[in-house]
C-alpha cells in the first residue's frame, strides 16, 4: 500500500489544494495580513538563498557585478518609454503621500527597473571606453497582480534583474544568449528541470523589448511555469533615454541593451515538477539540508556514531540536520519526508550493534543498509546524493515527454488541447491564429524553440505557409 500523509491531498485529486499544503507543511511560507505578500519562512529562505549563492556565482563568472537602485521611481521618469509604460501600468503601486503631506509628483514602487538603470547609465557613459556596462541587481519589486499563490504570483516578489549596455549589437545579442543558457545549465544541474529554451513571440515578448527568450518548465500537472526571460532592446530604451556614447570612429551613437531576470517562482517550479504526496521533495544540489540524522534512543553508542557522522559530514562541506526531539522514530520519519531532505540516515543502537546504518532517498523511499563505518557512509551519501539528482531530472524529463505533442492539422490540435501538456504545432506567425488559440482553447503561446525553430508546414491553425514551430500550452 502506498504510503500517505493525512496533512497533504494527493495531487492527482487537488493539484492546487495539494500545492498549498505542501507549502504549508514543509514550513516555507505563512500568509501575511498583506493580500498577495507572503512571508518566506526561514526553510522557504534558505532555499531561497542557495539559488542566489549559485547564480550569483555565474553572474559574476560571466563577468557581472551588482549594484542596489532606488525603490521608488518617479512618474515623469517611468513615463518616458512608451511602450514599456503600456506594459506595466495595469500592474503598477503608486506612492502620492509622503507623511501627511502630498508629493508635487506621484512615484511607483518599481515593477522592474529599465528606467531606472538608464536614467543612472546616461550619467555615466561618454565613451566606447565605458563600454560593456555588466549590472546585475537583487532586489523586491512589486506588481499588483489580481489573482495571487505563493511563489508563483506575489505582489511583492524577490527577484534578480541584470542590465546591461553594450557597443554593439552583436555583442548584445551575444549577452541576451549568454545569459539565457546561464539560467538554462542552472535549472538543468541544479534544479534538476528539463527546461525548454524559446524565443517569446511579439505578442508575449516584454514590453519595450525588441526580442524576448525564455525558459520554459513544466509541471507534474502539465501546465507552463515561465522560469527566467533574457530581453534584447536594441536602442529603444537609450533612444527614448538620450544615452549616446563616442565610438572609435569619434562619432556619437546609442549603445545596446539587455535585461534578464528570473524569480522566487522557481521555489514554487522546484514543489510542482518534483513533490509528492508525502511532502517536499529537493534537487540535492539546492537543497538547504543534504542529510538528516535521525537518532533511534540515546545511547552511548549512538550519540558517538552521531558525532562522529557530524564531524565527517562538516569535513566534506555536506549540510546536515540532526533530529534530537523526543519525537517518535515515525514521526521524525514523516518530518524529514515532509521537509524533503534529499537523505536522512537512522541511527539504532540495535542497528549499530550489528556494525551497520539505515540510509533512505528520499526520491525513491528506498532504504539502504550500509555499514557504520563512517568513511563508508560517508561514500554512499555522496554517491546517492549524485543519483537522486540525476533521478529527478530524468523522471521531470520522462513526465514532461509524456505531455508533448505534435499537431499537424487543427483536428489534431482540437484533440491535444483539452489534455496537460504543451502542443508543437507550425504557425505562419500572424499573432491573430495566437488570438484564436486562446480564445478557443485557453491556451496561450509559450515558446519557438531555439534548436528548432523554422516550420515547413502549414499553419495548423489558419492553413496558411508556416513560418516557424511555435509551443502552446497553460500556465501559471
Amino acid at each position: 500500500m502506498e504510503k500517505t500523509n493525512k496533512n497533504i491531498t494527493s495531487r492527482d485529486v487537488d493539484f492546487a489544494k495539494w500545492y498549498n499544503d505542501i507549502i504549508s507543511e514543509a514550513d516555507l511560507v505563512d500568509y501575511s495580513s498583506v493580500k498577495g505578500s507572503m512571508i518566506i519562512r526561514p526553510y522557504g529562505y534558505a532555499i531561497w538563498e542557495n539559488m542566489v549563492a549559485v547564480l550569483d556565482k555565474m553572474f559574476k563568472e560571466t563577468g557581472h557585478v551588482n549594484v542596489q537602485m532606488p525603490m521608488f521611481i518617479p512618474e515623469s521618469l517611468f513615463n518616458i518609454e512608451k511602450e514599456h509604460v503600456e506594459g506595466f501600468a495595469p500592474e503598477v503601486a503608486w506612492v502620492t503621500h509622503g507623511g501627511s503631506e502630498k508629493l508635487e509628483e506621484r512615484m511607483l514602487v518599481r515593477p522592474t527597473s529599465e528606467v531606472l538603470f538608464c536614467d543612472h547609465y546616461k550619467k555615466i557613459i561618454k565613451s566606447y571606453r565605458d563600454l560593456p556596462l555588466l549590472y546585475n541587481q537583487w532586489c523586491t519589486i512589486v506588481r499588483w497582480e489580481k489573482t495571487t499563490r505563493p511563489f508563483l504570483r506575489s505582489r511583492e516578489i524577490l527577484w534578480q534583474e541584470g542590465h546591461t549596455m553594450h557597443a554593439t549589437e552583436q555583442e548584445a545579442r551575444e549577452e541576451t544568449l549568454r545569459m539565457l543558457k546561464v539560467y538554462e545549465k542552472f535549472q538543468r544541474e541544479y534544479l534538476a528541470l528539463p527546461v525548454i529554451v524559446g524565443k517569446k513571440t511579439d505578442k508575449e515578448k516584454f514590453a519595450g523589448a525588441e526580442e524576448t527568450y525564455t525558459i520554459e518548465a513544466m509541471m507534474y500537472d502539465g501546465v507552463a511555469l515561465q522560469n527566467g526571460t533574457s530581453h534584447y532592446f536594441g536602442q529603444g530604451f537609450a533612444k527614448a533615454f538620450d544615452i549616446k556614447f563616442l565610438n572609435k570612429e569619434n562619432i556619437w551613437e546609442y549603445p545596446y541593451q539587455t535585461s534578464w531576470g528570473c524569480t522566487t517562482r522557481m521555489i514554487g517550479g522546484l514543489i510542482m515538477a518534483h513533490s509528492d504526496d508525502l511532502g517536499l521533495i529537493l534537487p540535492p544540489n539546492i537543497a538547504p539540508i543534504k542529510v538528516a540524522l535521525i537518532p533511534i534512543g540515546n545511547s552511548d553508542l549512538v550519540s558517538e556514531c552521531i558525532q562522529n557522522l557530524e564531524e565527517s559530514l562538516k569535513k566534506e562541506n555536506i549540510t546536515y540536520y540532526i533530529d534530537r526531539s523526543d519525537k517518535s522514530p515515525g514521526f521524525k520519519f514523516a518530518e524529514a519526508e515532509v521537509k524533503g531532505y534529499p537523505i536522512r540516515i537512522e541511527i539504532g543502537e540495535r542497528d549499530l550493534k550489528e556494525k551497520k546504518v539505515t540510509l533512505v532517498r528520499r526520491d525513491t523511499l528506498e532504504k539502504i543498509i550500509v555499514s557504520d563505518n563512517i568513511g563508508q557512509v560517508i561514500t554512499e551519501i555522496k554517491k546517492e546524493l549524485k543519483e537522486m539528482q540525476n533521478n529527478l531530472y530524468q523522471r521531470a524529463e520522462k513526465r514532461r515527454n509524456s505531455m508533448l505533442y505534435n499537431a499537424d492539422t487543427l483536428e489534431e490540435f482540437k484533440n491535444y488541447a483539452p489534455k496537460p501538456g504543451f502542443i508543437l504545432t507550425s504557425w505562419c506567425g500572424n499573432p491573430e491564429c495566437e488570438n484564436h488559440v486562446k480564445e478557443q482553447f485557453g491556451l496561450k503561446s509559450r515558446c519557438i524553440p531555439l534548436d528548432d525553430q523554422i516550420s515547413d508546414k502549414l499553419c495548423t491553425i489558419c492553413g496558411k505557409p508556416g513560418k516557424y514551430k511555435l509551443y502552446y500550452g497553460k500556465q501559471y
